[in-house]
């Protein structure tokens, strides 16, 4: 038994000697004689306003082309940008027709058609647009997602003649056909959409029958992902006064329980060839409807809220604060809960938030006077309270590109400043002055001097 261990254990090492490298390994990747990179000149891309009312954003920048090589040829160099959308549930499945679509927004010629030849070293191309304020913003979500495509391509012109060992000797041509070097950069380009909060909370009431309790909140209709929104709401009506008995019924409140839900709708589109078997789902687009609604944020809580009994109805008052990914039950979830900002666009995708608060009261009675000192009635009630809310990206520092003005300087007048002639302090007399041969002067006095 310990010989044939033995033998295991030496065709196991002996195995490992000549295992099969990797395909990278067997086949190294060679130096690109031309290297592309990008750089984004241009602030981030943020569509200011709501799809009706904003102007668009600017996008620049440069693309640089490395030339490794002493000269390179180049046949074609261009730039494109485009929105690609992905659905995640298409119309039907491995089909890339209908899970992909491509709009292309904007296409830049950075090299005229002809060849042109590149020296050794870096060689800049900028290019800049002016995107439409109506475009969609970037997002990722469960059913579709949204993703602003920057692509460049440069084509090399291919060799087809090879250089002979002999260094004295011409180049042979080559009968085999080489396919030209194409070389490719890919890189996404976030765009988001900054709506602004407008300047006091939205007020509303509600009465919640068979009951007499009547709930008036304040709550933001607006809200950003990283801030911290408050809703503040007060209850009325709480308390049955019973004059006979003089006995009072009160609705004391147990719990709250709010949620910020996020409700994802778009129409998967079939392509020509599924487009046959599809009926219209929304305006014209034949697809299916796709749709699904989920929590980004919630918390439960039992106390925090003040409670008056002395008067007449009854009150309660509280203030609590709601947001993206807050609560216990962010530690559930994945890291760096994903959401989507509120959006809508003519090929069917809407995406809609709502903040859910339910209050859970119970029915206690006690003696008129004597309301700290209550008894169950085993009566509770579930109170629901629905707000729409828009959950959209903090616009910064920035503003829209055609609000923004050159910088003003302080101390500086429009003009340039104006110079006044004054007289001068001092009158000047021209005197006229004798021209004297300095030279001569000095060489003859000189003279006199020796001669003495």
């Amino acid at each position: 038994m310990l010989d044939l261990a033995e033998t295991i254990k030496k065709h196991n090492r002996l195995a490992l000697v000549f295992r099969r490298s990797s395909s990278k390994e067997q086949a190294p990747q060679l130096p690109q004689p031309v290297q592309i990179s990008c750089n984004i000149e241009s602030p981030p891309v943020i569509f200011h306003g709501s799809c009706e009312e904003s102007t668009g954003a600017l996008f620049s920048g440069q693309l640089c082309l490395k030339v490794e090589e002493e000269q390179v040829e180049v046949d074609a160099f261009g730039a494109t940008l485009s929105i690609k959308t992905t659905h995640k549930r298409p119309f039907q499945s491995h089909c890339a027709d209908c899970q992909y679509q491509h709009v292309q927004l904007e296409s830049w010629q950075l090299l005229p058609s002809s060849t042109t030849t590149l020296d050794r070293g870096k060689h800049l191309f900028p290019f800049s647009t002016l995107l439409s304020g109506n475009h969609p913003a970037s997002m990722d979500t469960p059913v579709v997602s949204i993703a602003y495509e920057f692509k460049a391509e440069v084509t090399l012109v291919s060799s087809t003649a090879d250089s002979s060992p002999n260094a004295n000797a011409s180049p042979v041509l080559d009968s085999r056909p080489t396919s030209p070097t194409i070389i490719k950069l890919e890189q996404l380009i976030p765009v988001k959409r900054s709506i602004q909060k407008p300047l006091f909370p939205r007020r509303s009431v509600r009465v919640f029958s068979p009951t007499n309790i009547k709930a008036g909140e304040y709550c933001v209709s607006v809200i950003h992902p990283t801030d911290t929104n408050k809703l503040t709401f007060r209850l009325d009506g709480l308390m049955t006064h019973h004059d006979k008995v003089k006995t009072v019924d009160l609705w004391r409140l147990k719990r709250v329980t709010w949620k910020l839900e996020e409700t994802i709708k778009t129409v998967a589109p079939a392509c020509d060839r599924h487009l046959t078997g599809a009926s219209v789902a929304q305006d014209d687009i034949k697809g299916i409807n796709r749709s699904e609604t989920r929590v980004i944020g919630e918390k439960s809580t039992h106390d925090g809220w003040k409670s008056d009994y002395t008067g007449h109805d009854g009150t309660v008052d509280m203030e609590m604060e709601f947001g993206v990914g807050a609560g216990p039950s962010r530690s559930g979830m994945s890291k760096g809960i994903r959401y989507a900002c509120d959006t809508k666009t003519a090929q069917g995708t809407e995406v809609s938030h709502s903040l859910l608060v339910q209050l859970i009261v119970s029915k206690e009675f006690a003696a008129e006077g004597k309301t700290h000192a209550t008894t169950p009635t085993g009566t509770g009630r579930i109170l629901h309270m629905h707000f729409a809310v828009v959950l959209t990206e903090a616009p910064g520092a920035g503003v829209s590109w055609d609000n923004e003005v050159p910088p003003v300087y302080q101390h500086v007048p429009p003009s340039p400043p104006n110079y006044i002639i004054a007289e001068s302090p001092i009158d000047y007399e021209d005197v006229h002055v004798e021209a004297v041969d300095l030279s001569r002067r000095c060489s003859s006095e000189a003279w006199h001097q020796v001669q003495q």
